[in-house]
C-alpha cells in the first residue's frame, strides 16, 4: 500500500490553504535549490497534504523566476503522491467566463528561459506527455466540485507563455484561432517536471479574464485578475477541502502510468550515467533504483 499525500500548489493569489490543519512547516532544500517557500505539512480529515504557494508568500516571484524543479523535487521528498496546481489564466472561449474552473487536459509549452528537465547530460531520459494529466485525480477533482455544486468544465487545452507580460492583441487573436481554450504562464513546465518525478498531476484553471481578445472587454490587468481570484477563494477553498476530505487513502494507480512514467523512460546505460547527476536525481529515481 502506498499511502496518498495530495500537493496542492497555489497560483496567483492563493497563498495558503484555508482549512488545512497545519502540523509544521518546513523549507526542504533540494539538489536544485530552494522552492519557492516553505511546505506547509498537515491534514484535511484524515488525508494528509502538503501546501506550497508558487509565487512565495506575498507574490514574490515571477513565472519565469519560479524554480520549479525544486518545487516539484520537495513535492516529491514530501512524499507527495497527487498533486493539484491552482491556476489563474485567461480565456479564448465566450463561454469560458471569469470566474469558471477548467479542468484542463492538454497543455501546450510556448516558454523558453526555464529548465524543463530534471534530466540531461550523463542521464537522458524521455517521458511521455501525450496525455499529461491523471484521468482518476481529475475525476477526484470533478467529484469535489459536484459535492460542493461548483461549476467545472471537464477538459480544455492551456497554452503556458513565458510571460511576464501579458499577449499582444496579435498573439491573443493566434491562440484563439487555434482553438486553444485558456491561457496562463506556470502550467510549464510543471506538469512536465511532475511527470518525471512519478507523480500524478492535475491542474485547475481558475479563469480571471479574457486575455485580450474579446472586443467587449477591456484588456487584462493585474487588478482585474485578483479581484476575480478574490472573489473565487470561497470557492476554491471548499473545493480543495472537498478533494482533500474524501480523497482515498491509498493512491490509486494512474490508469495512464503516470507514477510509472520512468519505467521505459531512461535511454542511458548505466554504466554510461554520471555519478554527479544521479546524486541530484536520488529523490526523482528513488522507485526505480530500488527496483
Amino acid at each position: 500500500m502506498v499511502e496518498a499525500v495530495v500537493g496542492i500548489i497555489g497560483g496567483s493569489g492563493v497563498y495558503d490553504l484555508p482549512g488545512l490543519e497545519i502540523l509544521r512547516e518546513e523549507q526542504i532544500e533540494t539538489p536544485w535549490g530552494l522552492p519557492s517557500d516553505k511546505l506547509s505539512f498537515g491534514r484535511i480529515g484524515q488525508t494528509k497534504a502538503v501546501f506550497l504557494p508558487r509565487h512565495g508568500r506575498g507574490h514574490r516571484l515571477t513565472p519565469s523566476g519560479i524554480n520549479y524543479r525544486a518545487n516539484i523535487d520537495a513535492m516529491k521528498r514530501a512524499g507527495v503522491t497527487d498533486l493539484v496546481s491552482v491556476s489563474a489564466c485567461g480565456s479564448f472561449k465566450p463561454e469560458l467566463q471569469p470566474g469558471l474552473f477548467v479542468l484542463v487536459d492538454q497543455y501546450v509549452d510556448r516558454t523558453f528561459g526555464r529548465a524543463s528537465s530534471f534530466f540531461g547530460n550523463g542521464c537522458v531520459a524521455h517521458v511521455s506527455m501525450a496525455h499529461p494529466v491523471a484521468p482518476r485525480l481529475v475525476e477526484r477533482i470533478a467529484d469535489a466540485a459536484r459535492a460542493e455544486n461548483i461549476t467545472c468544465v471537464r477538459g480544455g487545452t492551456y497554452i503556458c507563455m513565458e510571460g511576464p507580460q501579458f499577449s499582444s492583441y496579435a498573439e491573443s487573436l493566434t491562440y484563439k484561432a487555434l482553438n486553444y481554450d485558456v491561457i496562463g504562464m506556470t502550467a510549464m513546465p510543471e506538469a512536465k517536471l511532475a511527470r518525471e518525478a512519478e507523480i500524478s498531476y492535475a491542474t485547475i484553471a481558475m479563469v480571471t479574464d479574457f486575455d485580450c481578445w474579446h472586443p467587449e472587454h477591456d484588456a487584462v490587468d493585474v487588478a482585474s485578475v485578483i479581484k476575480i481570484v478574490h472573489e473565487n477563494a470561497d470557492k476554491a477553498a471548499r473545493l480543495l477541502a472537498r478533494l482533500l476530505t474524501d480523497f482515498p487513502a491509498e493512491h490509486e494507480p494512474c490508469p495512464i502510468g503516470s507514477d510509472r512514467a520512468l519505467d521505459t523512460a531512461i535511454m542511458t546505460a548505466p554504466s554510461a550515467r554520471d555519478p554527479a547527476l544521479l546524486a541530484r536525481l536520488d529523490a526523482i529515481l528513488k522507485r526505480v533504483s530500488a527496483v
